[in-house]
């Protein structure tokens, strides 16, 4: 039996077509449920759905508009990692590329099983991918690599000029392939991104915004972040089909010249099995002479799942694999800026992460800039937390022998928040840190302080919101941290750990005002 290409010019009925949502009748839910904790997707759902259903074609008018000479592009390969994933997530991703993409572009589809133990992954798909004619690939490994080692050991057996990661549960849509290949055919050093859609986990609901523009950034605990786009990005490009330069990627879908992937240090491979590579792919591409672009006429869709249902254990039993991907990233690539992730990660501070030295001699041999001149031209204005500011450390003040900190009690910072205190913890704890910025802003990395007065104007509570221009100014004089908005005082008087800092009426004498900045590395 051999594939054969929808024609999705016709309407199509079923199940979850053209991306709408498919809801589980009342005897299938507790199924559904259970496919949540297990999966953390519905694949009871997911199963309803045929694998070449039509999707929404998300792309903006201009994007549609473009003609491309498919004789004059690269070909290209796609890279599919997978364990142990669920079949009709998985089949309907190659379906997907195999429909959407034009055959004079696609080489292959290389599946690679990164040591997959369910049965269907087996002698079932060796057969079931023969339809395609030999256009789909299968490489099994035996051991499990990780998905970061595992992507390498993809690249590796790709035959096209132009290698194309995508995860193990997407959904391409029309004409994602072509704006890919067209780039890299003019800019090889640029290593792309699609605009990454979601396809709801509990529905598959297909949900795409022609519009976006989002571009990456990261905390100084090495997590990715979403930023918009800066104003000098949006001055320097002509049209809106134009690349978006972003100073670093989300995550597993990416597309970059195989010659240069390699010869840029690929992934590094002495990182296990998930997090970080993202960050440091992006901050040695743009430090080596190449740059990271999001591509807004290329959409893909993602499910993004609330976990994983694979072991995440790296090797030794590493239940922390981020942490120490995150570290072996920072001491090859930051220079003396990686104090900054150790300050949120000192536990690490003197763990082994292995050999970092043929990193190290990968930046030599590409002669790649400081991470200074990354900070200063690719991501300029991310606040650093102890360089041209007037004060920085755990701030706490210190009351009949008992020291009493400035803390954000674990709250999501992504959102705005009360500011507490609590007993300080030494070591300089992540969430006890605070900065007294140049311009007078009270802050943290995004957040600043703002004093939120009740109606007697003489008492109230101070709450994090996301840093602008028109944030609260703070002056620091004879200890007192003095709100110029409301003209009160910070103060810990008659709090006990885990409640809201207060603002009050400023005096001088009291010891609950008096606010010191210790050194964090102490």
């Amino acid at each position: 039996m051999s594939h054969v290409i929808p024609d999705y010019s016709q309407k199509r009925d079923g199940p979850g077509e053209d991306g709408k949502p498919v809801y589980l009748s009342e005897s299938e839910k507790a199924e559904g449920d259970s496919d949540m904790k297990n999966w953390f997707m519905n694949v009871k759902a997911s199963d309803k759905i045929s694998l070449d259903r039509s999707l929404p074609d998300v792309r903006r008018k201009e994007c549609k508009d473009i003609k491309y000479d498919l004789k004059k592009l690269p070909s290209a390969s796609v890279v599919i990692i997978f364990t142990d994933e669920a079949w009709t997530p998985l089949m309907r991703t190659v379906h997907s590329v195999v429909n959407r993409s034009p055959p004079e572009l696609l080489k292959e589809v290389v599946l690679l099983d990164d040591n997959s133990q369910r049965e269907e992954l087996k002698g079932h798909l060796d057969e079931y991918i023969k339809r395609f004619g030999g256009l789909v690939k299968l490489v099994r490994k035996t051991v499990r690599h990780g998905l970061i080692r595992a992507k390498l050991a993809g690249a590796k057996e790709a035959t096209g000029q132009v290698v194309v990661f995508l995860d193990s549960h997407c959904e391409a849509t029309a004409g994602w392939l072509e704006p890919l290949v067209a780039r890299i055919a003019e800019e090889r050093t640029a290593i792309l991104c699609p605009m990454i859609d979601s396809i709801a986990a509990e529905t598959m609901a297909y949900h795409g915004d022609p519009y976006a523009t989002a571009v990456g950034g990261f905390s100084w605990a090495l997590h990715f972040t979403w930023e918009s786009m800066p104003q000098r990005e949006q001055q320097r490009r002509k049209s809106p089909t134009d690349y978006i330069r972003s100073p670093t990627m989300a995550g597993g879908l990416l597309a970059a010249d195989k010659e240069y992937f390699f010869a840029v240090g690929g992934y590094d491979e002495e990182m296990d099995i998930w997090g970080g590579e993202n960050l440091e792919i992006s901050f040695r591409a743009w430090t080596c002479g190449g740059s990271i672009e999001f591509i807004p006429c290329s959409h893909v869709g993602h499910i993004f799942r609330a976990g994983h249902p694979y072991n995440m254990t790296g090797r030794n039993n590493n239940k922390d694999v981020h942490g120490t991907n995150s570290k072996r990233l920072a001491e090859v690539w930051m220079d003396d800026y990686k104090r900054l992730y150790y300050m949120h990660r000192s536990d690490l501070k003197d763990k082994d992460v292995g050999d970092l030295t043929s990193r190290k001699e990968l930046r030599e041999k590409l002669k790649c800039r400081p991470f200074k001149w990354y900070l200063d031209n690719i991501i300029p204005g991310k606040f650093i937390f102890d360089e041209n500011v007037q004060a920085y450390g755990t701030l706490y003040t210190f009351v009949d022998g008992y020291r009493m900190c400035i803390d954000t009690l674990q709250k999501d910072e992504k959102t705005s928040h009360t500011l507490g205190v609590f007993p300080c913890q030494g070591k300089g704890s992540s969430p006890q840190q605070m900065s007294l910025s140049n311009e007078g802003h009270l802050r943290r990395e995004t957040n600043c302080a703002q004093a939120m007065v009740g109606r007697d104007q003489e008492r109230g509570t101070v709450m994090m919101t996301h840093c602008h221009g028109g944030s609260d100014k703070w002056t620091y004089e004879g200890q007192l941290l003095r709100n110029t908005r409301s003209g009160l005082c910070l103060s810990t008087d008659g709090l006990k750990q885990s409640d809201d800092v207060i603002v009050t009426n400023c005096d001088s004498r009291s010891d609950h005002q008096k606010w010191r900045f210790a050194d964090p590395n102490k």
